[in-house]
């Protein structure tokens, strides 16, 4: 069974990889992986996220553990812990610049190679999932990753868009890519569906509303759920605070272990 595999893998012990992808920047995909993340680790859950956005890295800020290092071990790269309990790995190309300012102006085939290099040298040990964050498009990048990805037999992808066309058109265009790469689409999450006001809990679709649900049908895949904009949520991320444990009462949390939930749900039906 693992003579597909290369012979040394560092992800032989990763049980599920899911990517987190969007034709668009700024629907909120590392939001996303970050919050999923958090649900999976109160789940029981050991979980890393590979940070494959070159150019806007974002994820060790939103853990606030960007002035860590990565340090090498005989089998790679060890990934940064976010806890004592090691139950969240990152890997990113911000823990790599030498300055946070520094802008990465590369070529196409130096993002493919720290791409590969990060899928085959980064030593996650055993995880129940690695969720891959992705720069916006389907570029180069895109398709590095998921060949990068192939033998390990990805999960699947989870589409991120926001509830106006323009937004939704793009992701309609993702839906296109993983079919094209072959990439199983577990569902789609409409982020920024609507501001819930924290004193009369009113919900007011900022964006208009509906769209993602209205793709999902239309495309038959899941639809995975809305996530409101929170200030509590931007609060969390912005001083990198694990948001699902500090706001239970928030609007965006039933939304978020929702999603988180339905994500277990679907890998238990798969190994039963």
């Amino acid at each position: 069974l693992l003579s597909f595999l290369p012979e040394r893998s560092n992800l032989t012990g990763v049980r599920h990889i899911l990517l987190v992808l969007s034709g668009k920047g700024g629907v909120g995909k590392s939001t996303i992986s970050t919050q999923l993340a958090l649900s999976l680790r109160h789940s029981g859950k050991k979980v890393g996220i590979l940070d494959v956005d070159l150019c806007g890295p974002s994820i060790p800020r939103m853990f606030r553990v960007q002035d860590n290092n990565v340090h090498q071990c005989d089998s790679g790269w060890v990934p940064v812990f976010v806890d004592q309990d090691k139950s969240i790995s990152l890997m990113s190309i911000g823990f790599l610049l030498e300055k946070p300012d520094d802008a990465v102006v590369w070529r196409g085939p130096k993002k493919n190679a720290l791409i590969k290099q990060f899928v085959a040298d980064v030593a996650w040990g055993d995880l129940d999932f690695l969720i891959v964050d992705t720069p916006p498009g389907t570029s180069d990048e895109h398709i590095s990753t998921v060949e990068a990805l192939r033998p390990y037999k990805p999960l699947g992808a989870i589409l991120v868009t926001t509830p106006q066309a323009v937004s939704v058109g793009d992701v309609r265009r993702e839906l296109t890519f993983c079919k094209k790469t072959g990439l199983r689409v577990l569902g789609i999450v409409e982020n920024m569906s609507g501001f819930v006001c924290p004193h009369c809990s009113e919900c007011t679709n900022i964006f208009s509303k509906g769209g993602g649900e209205e793709l999902a049908k239309h495309a038959g895949v899941p639809f995975l759920g809305s996530v409101p904009l929170d200030p509590q949520l931007s609060q969390s991320l912005e001083e990198g605070r694990d948001f699902i444990q500090e706001f239970p009462k928030s609007s965006a949390f039933p939304a978020l272990t929702h999603i988180a939930q339905q994500i277990l749900d679907g890998t238990l039906q798969r190994s039963s």
